[in-house]
C-alpha cells in the first residue's frame, strides 16, 4: 500500500467550501501516479521505454462525505489484481481516520495507437508492490 497526502485549496471546493465531486477523480489520479513513481514506474519512463501508457478502463466510486477547504487528505493506494494488458487498484480517501471515498480503477495497457499491448513483467512484479 502506498499513501499520498493532499491539501484541499480553494480551487478545489465550490462557494460552500466543499470539494467538487469530480475533484476526488484528480485526488487519486495524483496518489496512483505518485504511488508507482515511489515504485519506479513513471508514466514518461514506460512510454520511452516500452511504448505504452496506461489508460483508466472502469472505475466505481462512492462518496461517503463530503472533504472540505483546507483538509488534509490521506490517499492510499493498493493493487489488488494483475492481469496481462491490465491491472485494478483500490483506492481510499481518509480526512484524519474517516474514509470519506473510496474507488476501485481498473487501468488498460496501449500503445500509442490505442491497441492493447502486454505490461512487461518488470512492471507488473513492481505494481505487485502495491499489495495489501
Amino acid at each position: 500500500m502506498n499513501t499520498f497526502n493532499y491539501r484541499v485549496y480553494y480551487e478545489d471546493t465550490d462557494a460552500a467550501g466543499i470539494v467538487y465531486y469530480a475533484n476526488y477523480l484528480k485526488f487519486i489520479e495524483r496518489a496512483r501516479t505518485e504511488s508507482l513513481r515511489n515504485l519506479g514506474v513513471s508514466q514518461s519512463f514506460i512510454q520511452k521505454k516500452y511504448g505504452l501508457v496506461f489508460v483508466v478502463k472502469k472505475i466505481i466510486a462512492e462518496y461517503c462525505m463530503p472533504a472540505k477547504l483546507d483538509d488534509l487528505l490521506k490517499i492510499s493506494t493498493v493493487s489488488c489484481k494483475i492481469g496481462k494488458v491490465s491491472f485494478q487498484v483500490e483506492q481510499e480517501i481518509f480526512v484524519e481516520e474517516k474514509m470519506i471515498f473510496k474507488a476501485e480503477v481498473k487501468l488498460g495497457a496501449i500503445d500509442p495507437q490505442g491497441r492493447l499491448k502486454q505490461i512487461p513483467v518488470s512492471i507488473k512484479d513492481k505494481i505487485g508492490h502495491l499489495g495489501k
